[in-house]
């Protein structure tokens, strides 16, 4: 989750937050639209891991598996890491460790099968919903309807 907030999400909050000074808008709502940032970028991420065992590759312009291909930790791997059974732990923590591909079918297999897609997506829509609960400190406008849009658009999206 750290990698996430330091790659992905610090971008949509300060990108958020800097809306919100340029708009002029007090000291708490830039506080609350940078959580919204923070909130929305966590899920798009996550949802991206989602995708990377769950997606269509041509649609998503990148090859399943690039994540585990680059060594990288994401959370449905956490999961099983955490879940699975010895052998999917040994398999997978292998597949980290060295940045192969050479199991891949397998380990997408196993992803899937786990509930860990399941249990990533649920984490990202918990956080659609607190980044939501973050645009009440907008008044009611087409922009604020906009920016929910948005959120709710990073845990629709399959590409």
């Amino acid at each position: 989750m750290n990698v996430i907030h330091n790659k992905t999400a610090i971008l949509f909050a300060a990108a958020c937050q800097s809306a919100a000074i340029l708009a002029g808008t007090d000291y708490q709502t830039q506080q609350k639209l940078h959580e919204f940032g923070l909130q929305v970028g966590m899920a798009f991420q996550l949802i991206d891991d989602v995708l990377d065992y769950s997606g269509d590759s041509s649609e998503l312009g990148k090859n399943i598996g690039d994540d585990l291909a680059e060594g990288k930790p994401t959370l449905p791997l956490i999961y099983v890491m955490q879940h699975g059974s010895d052998s999917q732990k040994e398999l997978i923590g292998h597949a980290i460790r060295e940045g192969g591909l050479e199991h891949l079918d397998s380990i997408v297999a196993i992803v899937r099968d786990s509930g860990a897609l399941d249990y990533t997506r649920k984490n990202a829509e918990q956080r659609i919903v607190t980044a939501i609960d973050c645009l009440q400190a907008v008044p009611a406008s087409t922009y604020r309807d906009g920016l929910q849009a948005v959120a709710e658009a990073a845990v629709a999206r399959s590409k």
